[in-house]
Order: structure tokens, then sequence, then C-alpha cells
């Protein structure tokens, strides 16, 4: 009890922040298993695996323009249990494309499979028939998954006050980070010991469990058994403290799909999404890649500690960037947009860092750990406050729809930057010294590009934000 309250609404925080790690887990099954286990297999190359997640990024941005759509129609409790499960089926279907793979092609065991000669026409045929069956997956994981975060942004609008929904959403947010921090600890091991496909099936089984604790324990805070009077009364102060004009009803008017996109808010949102959602991607996919070239293989205990200390570095970071706007309202006096925009400039300089993630390669790869790790601590400080400026400007009707038309703009980025990197990564690798960017060469110099865009996502996208949305407007009608 805090003053007389119950805390249900961190609880139901909690929930939230175990569907994001779970999102996440299942997101990375593949990033870290492809490099030393699926590539040798069906002799992949870095544009292969550069194509499966460029086409994962298109199609879980295109779903998102109607996920958010689809959970505020189908309402948040049904819509989170529908998402979850469609991904985490999805995340254990990839266990079957190997299988798939060797009976198409005609091979009968592993030990045939590994044996196949690198460039022969079975080898051709095994790689465009193996990337066929992982894109087919991916698709369905894509469907679920673009559920999660609309959803999420929705119960936190629903479930606390404007003043903590951004530090809210960084403590659910930091699930990403958390579930990025247990995959190296736990997917290779399982894939070295189990097989990769038992990686899949195990890591995925878990959403089915959440979404068993959400049908249990999800309601609305009106109607819940778990929340007092005064929790309710804290919950809807806003509602409360706002004139008549601001709150017509509980979820407030209802806005069409269309129109949303007439409001320069929905535009500010896009922005800060399709500039910076691909740098998060990025170095979600790539960053375990990155170290095996480094010489240090997710495999390795050196790979994984590597992997382990990024993301720790991020999660203890970003947490501490959502609660950064309410210190600017509370003591400042700030309005919760006003103050989230700050935060968010504040949090744009972080990734500046990544421009000297390559060149300090050379010398150690714990500065590339460290660098990315502050960078992407500043994105997902930055993502937390994005999220949140939704719920300042927009009714809760409209909330998971704004939502799913900003991520799949963010999917559009990422689209772009792992396709990019992979065309890329496979281009500088064929040039060698040829190929040369800001002192580096081949492959490095490839890294080294698009760290440089990463630096400075964040800083452009502020300013272009703060341009159509200078100050504080909330939309009524």
């Amino acid at each position: 009890m805090e003053n007389g309250r119950t805390s249900w609404r961190w609880w139901i925080c909690s929930l939230l922040f175990i569907a994001t790690t779970v999102n996440y887990l299942d997101r990375q099954v593949l990033s870290l298993t492809w490099k030393e286990f699926i590539a040798p297999e069906f002799h992949w190359t870095d544009n292969h695996y550069g194509n499966i997640t460029a086409v994962f990024s298109i199609f879980y941005a295109f779903i998102s323009l109607f996920a958010g759509r689809f959970i505020d129609w189908l309402g948040t409790k049904r819509g989170y249990i529908w998402a979850i499960v469609i991904w985490s089926f999805g995340a254990c279907l990839h266990a079957l494309c190997g299988w798939v793979t060797m009976y198409h092609v005609g091979i009968p065991s592993k030990e045939a499979l590994l044996a196949v000669e690198r460039g022969s026409e079975l080898s051709l045929l095994m790689s465009t028939v193996s990337v066929w069956m992982f894109l087919a997956c991916r698709i369905v994981l894509a469907t679920g998954e673009s559920g999660n975060f609309p959803a999420a942004i929705k119960v936190t609008a629903e479930y606390f006050p404007k003043k903590d929904r951004a530090y809210a959403t960084s403590v659910f947010n930091a699930g990403a980070s958390v579930g990025a921090l247990a995959a190296p600890l736990t997917i290779p091991l399982l894939a070295q010991n189990f097989g990769w496909e038992m990686a899949f099936i195990i890591i995925g089984g878990i959403g089915f469990i959440w979404a068993g604790l959400w049908q249990v324990f999800y309601t609305s805070p009106e109607k819940s058994r778990f929340v007092n009077a005064a929790e309710l009364a804290y919950i809807n102060q806003d509602a409360t403290d706002a004139s008549a004009q601001d709150v017509s009803d509980a979820e407030g008017p209802k806005i069409g799909f269309l129109k949303c996109f007439s409001y320069r808010q929905t535009w500010a949102f896009i922005v800060g999404k399709l500039m910076t959602d691909g740098v998060w991607w990025f170095f979600l996919f790539w960053a375990p890649a990155y170290f095996s070239e480094l010489g240090y293989p997710s495999t390795s205990g050196m790979g994984q500690a590597l992997i382990f200390v990024l993301y720790l570095v991020v999660t203890l970071l970003s947490i501490c960037g959502g609660y950064l706007p309410r210190l600017f309202v509370e003591r400042l006096g700030m309005n919760p947009y006003a103050g989230r925009m700050r935060a968010m400039l504040i949090f744009a300089f972080l990734p500046v860092f990544a421009m000297f993630a390559q060149p300090l390669a050379d010398i150690s790869p714990w500065w590339p750990c460290v660098i990315i790790g502050l960078a992407g601590a500043g994105h997902q400080a930055w993502s937390a406050n994005l999220y949140s400026t939704i719920g300042d400007m927009f009714p809760k009707s409209a909330i998971a729809t704004i939502t799913g038309i900003g991520t799949m703009f963010g999917g559009l980025c990422c689209f772009a930057i792992n396709k990019g990197s992979g065309m890329l990564f496979t281009y500088a690798d064929g040039l060698g010294d040829e190929f040369r960017f800001f002192g580096a060469t081949g492959k490095p110099a490839g890294y080294m590009m698009v760290f440089c865009y990463c630096a400075v996502a964040y800083l452009l996208a502020w300013v272009m934000m703060k341009a159509l949305v200078p100050r504080y407007k909330k939309i009524t009608e």
C-alpha cells in the first residue's frame, strides 16, 4: 500500500514488462543462432540474413498499421492475448524450417546437409528454400509482435496518470533490454545442447504461459477487484483536474483512421519512429554478428559477455531515462509534453558516440560494447518518452491506433537499415581493402557507415518533431 493506495497498476506494468521481454527473446533467437548454427547448414551469407530481417521489418511495419486499430476495436485484454499467442506460435514454427528444407531438397540428415559443397547448385537450392521457410515464419512472428506495443501503450494510458506514463513505459520497455540481456546467456546454450530448433520451441513456448496469466489477472482499473478507490482516484487524476472540454468520456472522442493523418501530432510521432526505430533494430539484429566479426562469436564466453554487458548498460540507464521528464514536470512545473521533449533532446545526444564504435574496436571490443550500450540506452529512453507523447495529446480511444501508425513507419526504417546493411556488408566484404570509409576498409567500413547514421538520427528526429509540434496541444475532436 502507498498512502492508502493499492499498487495494482505496477503489477500490471510488470506483466507488460514480461510480455516485452518475451517479445524480444523471440526476436533474438534467430540473430544468435544464424551465424554459428544455421548459416553453416544452409550456406547463408550476410545478404540472406539481411533479406530475412528486412522482410520481417517491412511486414511488421505493414501489419502495425492495422494492429493498433485492431487492439482499439477488440479491446486490450483479448487483443493482447491474440497478439502473443500468434507470435509465440510463429516463434515455435521456426523449428520446422530445417526439416522442411531437408525434405524438399532430398537430404536425409544434417551430416549430409553439412557435407554439401558450397557454391554448388544443391547449395544454392538449400539456401533459397531455407530462406523462404524462415521468411514465412518471420511473417507469422511479425503479425503477432506488431500488437505488443499498441496494446502495452494503451494499457499504460489506462492504468497511469500522464506524469507517470513515461516512467511506466520505460519500466515495461526495459523488457526489450532484459530480453536482449538474457538472450546471449540462454539461447546459444540451448542451441548447443539441444539444437537450434529446440531453442525456438523453448523460448517461443513462454508466451503461451503469459497469455494464461493475462487472461486471469487483467481487467480495466474501474472493474478490477485489486484496485481500491484511492488508487483509482490516483489513476484518474488527469480527468479530475481537466476541464469538461478535455474529457467527454472515459475513452475520449472517436477519431477516424484517415483523420489521424490530418494532425501534426500524428506526424511528429511518425517522424520520431521513422528516423530512429531502425537504429535499435540494427543493434538488436546485427550486434552478435558484429562481435563475431571481431573474433568473438556468440558461442564463446567472451562473445556472450560482450552482448550481456551491452544490454546491461542499456537496461540500467534506460529505466532512469523514463524518470527524467517526471522531474521536469514536478520540479520545474513544465507540462508533460514539454518535459518529455526536453528529456528526449538529452537522450538524443547519447547515440552520437556510436560513430566512435568502429575506430575504437581496434583497441578493444569492450569499447564498441559500451558505446553501443550507451546508444541503445539513449534509444530506449527516447522511445519510452516518444510513446508517452501519444497519451499526452490523443484521447485513449485513439492511442493504440496512433501507436500502430507510428510503428509502421518505424518498421520502414527497420526494413531499410536491415536490408541495406546486409547488402552493404556483403558488397564491402567482396571489395575488401578497395572499399573505404572514414579510414576503415572492407566490412568494417560498412559498419562504420551504419554507425554514423545511428549517431545523428535522433538529433535530426528531435528537430523535425519540434518543428511539427512546437508546444503542447491536445486533440479534442
